[in-house]
């Protein structure tokens, strides 16, 4: 990760070792207004001072006095509109439920760690977060930054990368997910974290979606005609699917681009399928379904989908988040929620994807459980879709 983030974050612990740790990684990876606290009772001083108020608290647990639950109860009192970042030594079930408590009181949760923390897997969390930059493409207003991101949707900077997604069974590669980027004259290449929560508020977030999937179609089309049969996987959002047209607009561009429904893959990620009132979304999903169009849910586990629910969800296919897979070859605990979710895309009959896959060791894993599909940077980082051919040559021997 590159640049000077702004944007306000307080590290809460009581122990000033890890206070001083923490706060020295994320001001190596570009954070420049980072505040520390050894109490809740002084962190929330800090929350009645509105130019000092924090975007982003990645909060201890378990400190003397006031603990993290009751410190985020406060939050709530308080109207805490910022982010979430959980911290713990403690087990990883009592992360768990701990996330579960803080999402029931609608407080946004970008993940939990823990402790220490390392600059890896901090660099992991602060890519789900909006982050405000100190260069010319990330200050200015609002109004300012809606306008530069409209711009670059109309002037084409917006492009694809891909990254393949192969059988584990026998190596072949089954399809890509096309990943966005923006690819600014002023500030190189931008990742999609920089800008989609942006493009949500905004409501450019349709503007945006079409222009990835026209991308994406029209590159799936140019590899039929290469005789390459790849099934093209992307990402939408929610605010797409709770639009009565999307399900129309996307069989038109499919169509338009000579691509067959069955090629595409549309991915939504279970933390954000609104459970509380589905009648938009499942209409949307029930048509893209009938429509032939294949639907996935990503970063499956980090919601809270019950079987039952997900039984009556037309989904062909889940993704295990990389949080359930990273080190499932060495961590029992790990290992045990991974076999847990195969379970379960196995008792519905829905295929399952590993992301996240970095080494032949879960590899292996994968293969012996019987996995379906994995995404990862063992297999394959995102590229350019010039990349593919050669990389597929080098796969091949690999395999």
């Amino acid at each position: 990760m590159s640049g000077r983030f702004i944007n306000k974050i307080l590290v809460l612990d009581d122990d000033a070792f890890v206070l001083k740790m923490t706060s020295r990684i994320l001001e190596g990876l570009g954070c420049t207004s980072v505040t520390t606290c050894v109490s809740g009772v002084a962190a929330l001083e800090l929350l009645a001072i509105p130019d000092r108020c924090p975007e982003l608290i990645l909060l201890d647990l378990n400190m003397p006095g006031m603990d993290g639950v009751e410190f985020v109860r406060h939050l709530v009192d308080h109207r805490y509109t910022g982010s979430l970042i959980l911290m713990s030594g403690e087990s990883e079930s009592l992360l768990q439920a701990s996330e579960k408590l803080v999402r029931a009181h609608n407080i946004s949760v970008l993940g939990r760690i823990s402790k220490p923390a390392t600059p890896e897997v901090l660099d992991e969390m602060l890519k789900k977060f909006a982050l405000t930059y100190r260069n010319s493409l990330h200050s200015g207003n609002n109004a300012q930054r809606e306008e530069e991101l409209r711009a670059a949707i109309a002037n084409g900077e917006l492009i694809n990368y891909y990254q393949p997604k192969v059988s584990v069974s026998s190596g072949k590669v089954e399809g890509v997910e096309a990943l966005l980027r923006w690819r600014s004259p002023q500030d190189g290449m931008v990742q999609p974290y920089e800008f989609l929560g942006m493009a949500e508020s905004s409501g450019l977030i349709h503007d945006l979606t079409r222009t990835i999937l026209s991308n994406a179609f029209t590159q799936s089309k140019a590899w039929l005609d290469e005789g390459l049969s790849l099934r093209m996987a992307v990402n939408v959002s929610v605010f797409n699917l709770r639009s009565l047209d999307f399900a129309d607009s996307v069989s038109v561009l499919a169509a338009d681009a000579g691509v067959p429904p069955q090629n595409v893959e549309l991915e939504v990620a279970e933390s954000w399928l609104p459970m509380h009132d589905m009648r938009a979304t499942l209409e949307t999903l029930t048509r893209l379904h009938m429509k032939r169009f294949r639907l996935t849910i990503d970063e499956f586990g980090t919601g809270y989908l019950t079987i039952n629910q997900l039984r009556g969800l037309p989904f062909d296919e889940i993704k295990i988040d990389r949080d359930f897979v990273n080190r499932i070859w060495i961590d029992a605990k790990a290992r045990a929620r991974y076999e847990a979710h195969l379970a379960v895309a196995k008792q519905l009959n829905l295929k399952i994807c590993a992301v996240g896959v970095e080494n032949i060791d879960d590899w292996h894993i994968l293969s012996q459980t019987g996995c379906d599909y994995a995404q990862g940077s063992f297999i394959a980082k995102p590229m350019p879709a010039g990349e593919l051919a050669g990389w597929m040559k080098a796969w091949q021997l690999r395999l």
